[in-house]
């Protein structure tokens, strides 16, 4: 398991990095082939990335 990022920097950058992600497969979708388990991993990836925002706003506030 990697150390938590609690550098502000480090952490812009990595949500920047998983939105680009998210981005990319929204992308890449065709709308006449997708199923509900498409939308069901992009609304996970949604999920994990506001999760990941609270982490990070929780470590900054406990500084």
């Amino acid at each position: 398991m990697s150390n938590p990022i609690t550098n502000k920097e480090q952490q812009v950058v990595y949500l920047k990095e998983r939105l680009e992600i998210f981005l990319e497969v929204l992308d890449a979708i065709d709308p006449e082939k997708t199923e509900l388990e498409d939308i069901d991993r992009l609304i996970k990836m949604m999920d994990d990335l506001e999760e990941k925002m609270d982490q990070f706003q929780n470590r900054n506030e406990i500084k």
